[in-house]
């Protein structure tokens, strides 16, 4: 997909990564290896939004490309989603950890790194988003249970927003695999 942008528009967002590369707003900081900022077009109509940076993902600096993000890969191949056309990020920037394991990030992390994500939505303006997870769909419906709204979309002013579990959490168990999967062919001819 051809990225038609603004020039305008890309020094905002190419100014908005550097501010992210900077950021001192949490402890996280101080322990990941590289900031995944997320990639994708900056007019991107479909936005993926995960939870936080894995191992793989903070050594490189890209979302999504460890295991997780190879099961993605299957999963948008499903739905008929190239992932080229889509611009996928994390809800926090940073990895979070707990003896160099990965771990659920913490309400203030989550706090200090929403901002960075409304900037990105701002600028890209995407009608349609997937969320991958628990603490994705809850920073976006505060209160609500990811069992009750999972596989369907839900509008919300104006914008789509499609809740599902992590695609982790899919490598882990067969049964949410299977769900998954049932789940992402539902994207099909959305973009």
């Amino acid at each position: 997909m051809r990225d038609n942008s603004s020039p305008n528009k890309i020094v905002i967002f190419q100014k908005l990564k550097r501010q992210v590369e900077k950021c001192q707003r949490c402890p996280l900081h101080k322990t990941t290896k590289k900031i995944v900022f997320g990639e994708g077009p900056i007019n991107a109509k479909m936005m993926i939004i995960g939870e936080a940076a894995g191992r793989m993902e903070s050594l490189q600096g890209r979302p999504f490309i460890g295991p997780a993000g190879k099961f993605l890969d299957k999963l948008l191949n499903l739905g008929g989603v190239n992932r080229k056309n889509v611009f996928i990020t994390s809800i926090l920037k940073c990895r979070p950890t707990i003896d160099d394991r990965n771990r659920k990030p913490k309400k203030e992390e989550i706090e200090a790194c929403l901002p960075w994500l409304r900037k990105q939505i701002e600028i890209i303006n995407p009608k349609y988003f997937i969320l991958l997870g628990e603490v994705a769909f809850s920073v976006f419906f505060p209160g609500e249970k990811l069992s009750k709204f999972r596989g369907r979309w839900i509008e919300k002013k104006g914008k789509f927003y499609f809740p599902t579990y992590h695609p982790a959490a899919g490598l882990r168990f067969p049964k949410i695999k299977k769900i998954l999967e049932k789940d992402l062919k539902k994207l099909k001819n959305i973009l």
